[in-house]
């Protein structure tokens, strides 16, 4: 078996640890008997600036004839922010329809957390994001008094309508966001949720506002509540976001998966990274379970260190073991994160972010290494 896997390094550290990531696969593929084929895309900066393209549709079309895309980062400040993760990453997330951001949040022995007296058996969760709707369906703008009748109108009906205030053509300018939810779209993502944890410890939390933002995430919790209907052994808790951040502090142990709107699971993954260790650590997958799925480190391209060979590659190493599994490769994806555990609970190759002087190609190496002995 040979799988064809599209590969997008991206911009600023991007190449580095994609590099690594690539290098520990093949390991991987090489002692399971399979191999991997890379077909190379150069989305990001240099192609924005050289070509004035983002993603064009034929480049989305090749990329849907594949499973799974393999992600090193994307951003660069040659370019103003939004325009590549915007024209990029989101394009190619709503393209395909990529419901899912699915994050593992789990200490690995050897990884200092900042949270006193917890440990790896505290800190082993899954968090399920949905990934198209919410406020990052772009819908919105901006009015201003005076630039149109139109906009004036806008004002009016925000300011008058909604909040009983008057307005007149000297009010300052607003700006307006709106947020999205649909059943098909909640009923998804919170089904995904449910049934990954029939696989783990057969309980779901789930996250929102609805004590505040009523209509829009009132609606998400009835619909995670028909959803529960479906799966009497899984027990459930509903937590609002602000509470869960301090709970995810607290009680980490608390929780095995978790499910959230788009902009709450956005927030809370950051979190949970940090009390796995840092970004360096942190993989996530945008998955469509029946389309094209893509893989990549939560963390940015880190502009400032392209080139040091000093970023830590795990997170990278780790979702494209998110991605082998995505393909069925089960074992090979289960050796590569037994490897990174080695290497982190030997600590002799680390990178700077946790303690260490190793570059990122050294700790690449020392996981191949460890993938072909596990």
């Amino acid at each position: 078996m040979i799988y064809k896997v599209p590969v997008i390094p991206g911009d600023g550290i991007g190449p580095e640890i994609i590099a690594e990531g690539k290098k520990v696969l093949e390991a991987a593929a090489e002692k399971h008997g399979f191999g991997i084929e890379w077909i190379e895309y150069p989305l990001g900066a240099d192609h924005y600036l050289r070509t004035g393209e983002l993603v064009s549709e034929e480049t989305l079309k090749e990329l849907g004839r594949y499973r799974a895309i393999y992600l090193g980062a994307i951003g660069d400040p040659r370019v103003k922010p939004g325009v590549l993760e915007k024209g990029i990453l989101l394009a190619m997330r709503f393209y395909f329809d990529q419901y899912i951001n699915l994050r593992p949040v789990k200490l690995l022995e050897g990884v200092w957390t900042p949270l006193r007296d917890k440990g790896p058996k505290d800190i082993d969760f899954v968090v399920v994001r949905e990934n198209t709707e919410d406020f990052y369906i772009g819908q919105g703008g901006r009015a201003r008094s005076g630039r149109s009748h139109a906009n004036l109108e806008v004002k009016r009906a925000l300011y008058n309508v909604k909040f009983g205030l008057d307005i007149d053509s000297d009010s300052d300018e607003i700006a307006y966001q709106i947020g999205m939810v649909s059943r098909e779209g909640c009923t998804r993502v919170i089904k995904y949720a449910f049934d990954l944890a029939m696989q783990r410890r057969k309980h779901v939390s789930s996250v929102d506002k609805a004590n505040v933002l009523s209509d829009i995430y009132g609606f998400w919790r009835e619909i995670f509540e028909d959803v529960r209907k479906g799966y009497p052994e899984v027990t459930t808790d509903f937590n609002f976001v602000d509470a869960i951040t301090m709970w995810f502090v607290k009680n980490p142990e608390w929780f095995d998966v978790v499910v959230a709107p788009n902009m709450f699971g956005d927030i809370i993954t950051d979190l949970g990274a940090m009390i796995q260790g840092g970004l360096g650590l942190a993989p996530g997958a945008n998955l469509n379970p029946e389309g094209t799925s893509m893989f990549e480190p939560i963390h940015g391209s880190a502009p400032k260190y392209r080139g040091m060979n000093k970023i830590n590659p795990i997170a990278t190493i780790w979702a494209g073991a998110m991605l082998l599994e995505h393909l069925g490769e089960k074992q090979a994806a289960r050796d590569i994160v037994k490897a990174i555990e080695l290497n982190l609970r030997e600590g002799k190759v680390r990178t700077y972010d946790l303690g260490g002087s190793s570059t990122t190609s050294d700790v690449g190496d020392e996981i191949a290494r460890l993938v072909r002995s596990v």
